[in-house]
C-alpha cells in the first residue's frame, strides 16, 4: 500500500512538469499562431483601449479588466454584476493563457476553457437560443468577452432552478456561486441545508474573500 501510495505520488508531481512541457511546445515552432483569433460577439462591448483579443493573448491577467463586459452581460441576464465578477476572480486561480489551455486541453480533453472555467457542456447548454448560439466552445480561450457572456447567462439559468424560497441560510448568490463550481442538482440541495463538501465549501470560502474587490470593481 505504502509503494502504492509512493507511485501515486509521483504520478502527480509529474503532471505539472507535461503540462509546462506541453504549454513549451505548444509556443515553439516559427512562432505562427496556427489558430486565429475568434470573430467577437455581435452583443460584445468595446474592450479597454489597451485590452483587445489578440493583445490580450499572453499577457497577465486581471479579471478588474473586463469590469465594462460584466456589467452588460450580468445586466442583459439578470445577474448580480459583483457576483459575476467574483466568478472570475475565483476562476483565475489558473493562468489564462490560449495556449497553455489548449495544450492542458489536449492531455485531459475534460477540463475547462476560458476566464470563466467553463466546461463544454455547460457552454453547449447555455448557449441555446442565445446571441451567441453559433459560437464553439473551443473560441473561450481566444474570446474573453464571450467568456463573460457564457458566464452570466449560465448563472441566469442555475437562477431558474432555484424555488422561490428554501430553507437553508444560504444567499442566493452563495448558492449561484456553488452551483456554477458544483452544479445545478448539488445547489438546489445545498438551498435544502445540506451541508457542502469541502471542495464547495473552499469556493464559497473564496467567494467571501473576493466579494469586495469584487463590489469596487463592477462600480469602478
Amino acid at each position: 500500500m505504502a509503494e502504492r501510495r509512493r507511485r501515486g505520488l509521483g504520478w502527480w508531481l509529474v503532471l505539472p512538469i507535461l503540462a509546462l512541457a506541453l504549454w513549451a511546445w505548444s509556443r515553439g515552432g516559427d512562432g505562427a499562431d496556427t489558430k486565429s483569433a475568434s470573430p467577437r460577439s455581435s452583443a460584445e462591448p468595446t474592450p479597454s483601449a489597451s485590452r483587445t483579443a489578440s493583445a490580450d493573448k499572453h499577457k497577465e491577467y486581471d479579471p478588474a479588466d473586463y469590469a465594462p463586459q460584466v456589467r452588460t452581460y450580468a445586466k442583459k441576464a439578470g445577474v448580480s454584476a459583483q457576483l459575476l465578477m467574483a466568478i472570475l476572480y475565483n476562476e483565475s486561480y489558473k493562468p489564462h493563457d490560449p495556449d497553455l489551455e489548449r495544450s492542458w486541453q489536449a492531455y485531459k480533453p475534460d477540463s475547462a476553457f476560458g476566464i470563466a472555467n467553463m466546461h463544454r457542456a455547460a457552454f453547449d447548454d447555455t448557449k441555446r437560443g442565445r446571441e451567441f448560439a453559433d459560437r464553439r466552445w473551443e473560441e473561450l480561450p481566444d474570446d474573453r468577452a464571450l467568456a463573460v457572456e457564457a458566464a452570466a447567462w449560465h448563472l441566469h439559468d442555475l437562477a431558474k432552478q432555484l424555488p422561490a424560497h428554501w430553507p437553508g441560510a444560504r444567499t442566493k448568490d452563495e448558492l449561484l456561486a456553488m452551483g456554477y463550481n458544483a452544479g445545478g442538482g448539488n445547489m438546489l440541495a445545498f438551498a435544502r441545508g445540506v451541508h457542502p463538501g469541502s471542495q464547495a465549501q473552499s469556493y464559497l470560502d473564496r467567494l467571501h474573500d473576493n466579494w469586495e474587490k469584487s463590489g469596487a470593481a463592477v462600480r469602478g
